[in-house]
């Protein structure tokens, strides 16, 4: 009888790791089950483009290369630039940076997508007030994502809660990514707006990126099968 291997689940694991070995160790573990492993600031900081090498290896698993890039437009284009050479799948901005931010890192990177920040999943609408963004969180997420759009972004970082909207804003060639997703009943970290694999399904997300309930797991390799399998079956296109 033939082994059939299940398909990865979209599902980004954040491998937010002290050191390059550990990160490298979870990615290893994680790739037959997801499709994406997410490289955030801290760890591209310590240690630069080998990273992304690293966390790759031989699998084809995507790197989402999450630096949300926000300066001037010159800037951001030759962030941009220097890291398109490394084939990350996604890179991130911050849509506050302004249309013309976002065009420049569309530009600069043209074989990768770039996704647009629109709020942080972990500030509330006291936060949002304390930094001049009035109203609720769905309003600001809104205007933010059509901005970032109607700049050339083609995907959409969001909280779980904002999916159905934008879903109805920008249409279904957006691909919509959902931090904030965590397992019922788990805990929820500095999150503030989230949500369960299977809601952030059913909203309509296209990524989910799930870190800690899988990478502080006794054995991440079987912690991302488990949720893979559970995204699933709540319908992903996969």
């Amino acid at each position: 009888m033939t082994e059939t291997t299940a398909p990865s689940a979209p599902i980004a694991v954040a491998l937010d790791a002290r050191d390059l070995e550990t990160a490298a160790t979870w990615a290893s573990a994680v790739a037959p089950h997801v499709s994406t492993v997410k490289v955030g600031l801290e760890l591209y900081l310590r240690y630069g483009p080998d990273v992304v090498s690293a966390v790759r290896g031989a699998s084809r698993v995507g790197v989402f290369l999450d630096l949300k890039l926000h300066d001037i437009p010159a800037t951001v284009a030759g962030a941009a630039r220097s890291v398109a050479g490394l084939r990350p799948s996604i890179l991130t901005v911050h849509a506050g940076g302004g249309a013309d931010m976002v065009r420049a890192a569309v530009e600069a990177a043209p074989e990768t997508r770039i996704a647009a920040v629109t709020v942080l999943t972990s500030m509330d609408e006291d936060d949002l007030e304390q930094v001049g963004l009035l109203g609720p969180a769905r309003d600001a997420v809104r205007r933010l994502a059509v901005l970032a759009v109607g700049a050339g972004a083609r995907a959409l970082v969001c909280s779980p809660q904002e999916v159905a909207l934008l879903r109805s804003e920008v249409g279904p060639d957006v691909t919509l990514i959902t931090p904030g997703v965590r397992p019922a009943g788990a805990d929820r970290g500095d999150q503030s707006r989230v949500a369960t694999p299977e809601e952030a399904v059913a909203a309509g997300a296209d990524l989910l990126v799930i870190g800690r309930p899988i990478t502080r797991a006794p054995d991440p390799g079987a912690a991302a099968a488990s949720l893979a399998a559970a995204v699933r079956r709540a319908g992903v296109r996969v």
